[in-house]
C-alpha cells in the first residue's frame, strides 16, 4: 500500500447489500458480520514520501463478541433498535506478536540518516464497536480501542528525531483527511434522523411485549457510541532513550557522550476524538 497526497472518494454503499439486491441491512449482513478469520501470518508494507513501512501480525484472528467482550451465541453479538433504526456491532481483533518496522528513504528532501525504527510487541488486541443505521447500512459512528500489555522500547536519539520527522511527512496527508471526515461527518449528522424503512416499520409492528423492548432500549443505551473515537491503552510502557554515539551529526555540542534516559509510564491512555466539537 502507499499513502495519497489527496484524500481518497469515500467508499460509496455496502457491497454486500449490493450484491444481494438490497440496501437495509438484513440476513446477508449478519452472516458476514458472524463470520471468524485466522491468518497465520500477514505482512503489510507501506510507502509514504518520506519512509517505507512493514507490519508483521502473527497468529491474527477476528470474531464476533457480545457488549460485555466475550465469545458468545452470534445473536448476542448484536444490539438491534428498530424505533432508533439503528444497530451495534462488537468485534474483537487479536494477534500473537506484531513487528513494526520503518525505514527513511533516503533523497535531497528527507535528510535522515538513522538505523531503521522497530517496535515489537506481545499479545494484543482491538476492540471495535460499530454503530450503523438499518436502512442503509452506513457507519453512523465508530469506537477503537487498541490494548497493548507491557511494552518496552529502546529508541536511539536519531532514531526519534527521524519518528518527527515520519510524522511530519504524513501530517498534511492526515490533515486533508481528517477535514474530509469531518465535511462527510457534518453530512451524515444532517441525515442520520431519516423516516423509518419498511424493515424498521414490520421489525416495531412483530416485537414482543413492552417490557422486552425496554430492555433493549436501556441496553442499547448503555453500550452505545455517541460519537467516533479512537482509544490506545498500554498497561505499563517503558521506553529507553539513548544517546547514538555513532551518529555524525554536524556541530554537535554534547556534553556527555553515551548519555540515556528512561521513562516509565503506569496505565496510558490516549483518547481521541475526530469529530467532537468545541465547548
Amino acid at each position: 500500500m502507499s499513502t495519497c497526497e489527496e484524500p481518497r472518494v469515500p467508499n460509496g454503499p455496502s457491497p454486500i447489500a449490493t450484491a444481494s439486491g438490497q440496501s437495509e441491512y438484513g440476513f446477508a449482513e449478519k452472516v458476514v458480520e458472524g463470520i471468524s478469520v485466522s491468518v497465520n501470518s500477514i505482512i503489510i508494507r507501506i510507502g509514504a514520501k518520506a519512509f517505507n513501512a512493514s507490519f508483521e501480525l502473527s497468529q491474527l484472528r477476528i470474531y464476533s463478541v457480545n457488549a460485555n467482550w466475550e465469545h458468545a451465541d452470534l445473536r448476542f453479538t448484536r444490539i438491534q433498535e428498530a424505533q432508533r433504526g439503528e444497530v451495534l456491532t462488537f468485534k474483537e481483533i487479536n494477534w500473537q506478536m506484531i513487528r513494526i518496522e520503518a525505514d527513511a528513504i533516503q533523497s535531497s528532501k528527507h535528510e535522515i540518516m538513522s538505523a531503521p525504527v522497530r517496535l515489537i510487541t506481545n499479545q494484543s488486541k482491538i476492540r471495535v464497536t460499530l454503530k450503523r443505521r438499518l436502512k442503509d447500512c452506513n457507519v453512523v459512528a465508530s469506537k477503537l480501542v487498541l490494548i497493548l500489555d507491557d511494552l518496552l522500547w529502546v529508541l536511539t536519539d536519531s532514531q526519534l528525531k527521524a519518528m518527527v520527522q515520519y510524522a511530519k511527512s504524513l501530517s498534511e496527508a492526515i490533515e486533508k483527511s481528517t477535514e474530509q471526515r469531518k465535511s462527510l461527518a457534518s453530512e451524515t449528522a444532517q441525515s442520520s434522523a431519516p423516516a423509518p424503512s419498511s424493515q424498521q416499520m414490520k421489525a416495531h409492528q412483530t416485537t414482543a411485549a413492552p417490557d422486552q423492548n425496554d430492555a433493549i432500549v436501556k441496553l442499547f443505551n448503555d453500550f452505545d457510541v455517541k460519537e467516533t473515537s479512537h482509544h490506545l491503552v498500554i498497561s505499563h510502557l517503558d521506553l529507553h532513550i539513548c544517546d547514538d554515539i555513532h551518529s555524525k551529526e554536524k556541530d554537535s555540542n554534547r556534553r556527555v557522550t553515551g548519555g540515556a534516559m528512561q521513562l516509565s509510564f503506569s496505565y496510558l491512555t490516549v483518547d481521541y476524538y475526530p469529530f467532537h466539537k468545541a465547548g
